[in-house]
């Protein structure tokens, strides 16, 4: 029995929207946050997960996001609207090619290099999610 951030304003599960073009990478990411309890929105373009927010950004507790990908903006470009637009939602940017500073990212961000070990990732998700959530 789940509850889902629509049942209620006060759900317990905490939403993170992934945002990886790489659609192996993204099924395997989903599938290892669903297992931790996590709800899960994907998205495959940094232009897809800014549409979501736009609707529905009082629910994500965590955005993790890729920052190279194809679109309109990139995941620097998503981090940064994030950050302006909802400055509640941490933001936590994986890469192998960059770092948050080198992309641009003008806002607090967790860092994650790829490839990335499972347990790292997980570690950095919860801590992420949980510091943010104590302010």
């Amino acid at each position: 029995m789940h509850s889902t951030p629509k049942d209620n304003g006060q759900a317990t599960t905490r939403l993170i929207l992934v945002v990886e073009d790489d659609p192996t990478i993204l099924e395997f990411l989903c599938e290892i946050l669903e297992d931790e309890g996590f709800v899960v929105e994907p998205r495959e373009s940094a232009d897809a997960a800014l549409k979501f927010l736009e609707q529905s950004a009082d629910y994500v507790d965590l955005l993790l996001t890729d920052i190279t990908m194809p679109g309109n903006i990139d995941g620097a470009d998503l981090a940064n609207l994030t950050g302006d637009r909802w400055p509640q939602i941490p933001l936590l940017i994986m890469s192998g090619y960059q770092t948050p500073e080198s992309a641009g990212i003008k806002h607090h961000a967790s860092f994650i290099a790829k490839p990335w070990a499972l347990g790292q990732m997980l570690d950095l998700v919860e801590h992420t999610v949980k510091s943010h959530s104590l302010h």
